[in-house]
């Protein structure tokens, strides 16, 4: 269909882009719309929020919707206007894999422990969904850092793989919404500090006990940076 008062973007353009067995829009979207493609806009863009902050993934598309997609724009050489419009969906359909992963990471990265997701403290559905919005916000910082890759050590974890290597009872990989980072090609440093401007509320890293080898970056509910060896 149509968008309500925009001009040139229907479904038969649409149909045209370089959309996938993931996701297509048929709108441009703009301030002030809500639904469900709203939801997954927000997922993709939820990686370009303000220096600082997280975006909140609710299917209403406000103010800081408005300046993330405004962000993503701007790092992939586009106008930046804060509208999603065809040229916005045509980026994210390029960036997209099939299985709604982004282009430079994969399911399964996020998870060496099972096939299937199951065993944590969240279905395995929930867990999945979880990991794919962590591997969007990773996109975002591989751009930021010049394209480079950047390397996951850990994702999701069942109790009984969180149990083997001897992780927190409360850890957030439990829920699949977390990652770990080794260094190479950049330091766990540039990678804890970066992490701050890329939506994650949960930053743990050099200086904090037992991530000296690592930086973490997860989604929990309240925000808790530490990485003291970065000055974080």
């Amino acid at each position: 269909m149509a968008a309500t008062g925009v001009v040139g973007f229907t479904a038969a353009t649409a149909s045209t882009a370089q959309a996938d067995e993931c996701f297509t829009w048929d709108r441009t979207l703009a301030p002030g719309d809500t639904g469900a493609d709203v939801t997954e806009l927000q997922i993709r863009v939820a990686g370009h929020p303000a220096p600082g902050e997280v975006l909140t993934v609710d299917g209403d598309f406000g103010p800081a919707t408005e300046a993330a997609v405004g962000r993503f724009q701007s790092a992939y050489g586009l106008e930046s206007t804060g509208v999603a419009d065809s040229g916005t969906f045509d980026k994210i359909y390029e960036l997209q894999s099939p299985d709604c992963s982004p282009a430079h990471f994969e399911f399964s990265e996020l998870n060496t422990c099972n096939s299937d997701w199951s065993g944590g403290k969240v279905s395995a559905t929930e867990a999945r969904e979880n990991a794919k919005r962590t591997m969007w916000k990773l996109e975002a910082m591989r751009r930021a850092l010049g394209d480079q890759p950047i390397r996951v050590t850990s994702g999701f974890r069942s109790v009984a793989c969180n149990d083997a290597v001897g992780g927190a009872p409360d850890s957030r990989h439990l829920y699949g919404d977390s990652a770990d980072l080794g260094a190479s090609p950049h330091s766990l440093c540039t990678l804890a500090k970066a992490a701050r401007d890329h939506g994650f509320n949960g930053i743990l890293g050099p200086g904090y006990p037992g991530h000296d080898d690592h930086t973490h970056v997860d989604h929990r509910p309240a925000k808790f940076w530490s990485a003291p060896g970065c000055g974080i």
